[in-house]
């Protein structure tokens, strides 16, 4: 399984950014897909979730700003709008993950992205 994350980047506060996942390696449709991040210093959280049945799912203090779609066969995207300095960490997304109505969360199968670098200035 490869995970491919891009559109990373440097942006101002209020600003949008849009990240992407391709995904390879597996049936992308038959699995729950992910986004998480990890600022420096602090342990990496969930930020939301695609069911493979179609629910979308979102971390109570990331809904509103965070929009997760899947774009087409294989890709997985993170919309970030209003973003905040408090934003700035490494965004991943992941598969083989626990996704449900609050609840995102890794699990011992999980794949991870090699990540991509949000950095949002004051």
């Amino acid at each position: 399984v490869q995970m491919v994350e891009s559109g990373g980047g440097l942006v101002q506060e209020g600003g949008s950014l849009r990240l992407a996942c391709i995904v390879s390696g597996l049936t992308f449709r038959d699995y729950d897909m992910g986004w998480f991040r990890q600022a420096p210093g602090k342990e990496r959280e969930g930020i939301g979730c695609s069911e493979w049945r179609g629910g979308i799912w979102y971390v109570d203090s990331m809904k509103g700003r965070f929009t997760i779609s899947r774009d087409d066969a294989y890709s997985l995207s993170l919309q970030m709008n209003n973003l905040e300095p408090e934003d700035t960490a490494m965004y991943y997304c992941a598969t083989a993950i626990r996704c449900q109505a609050g609840t995102v969360a890794a699990s011992r199968q999980t794949y991870w992205g090699q990540g991509t670098q949000v950095t949002v200035a004051s």
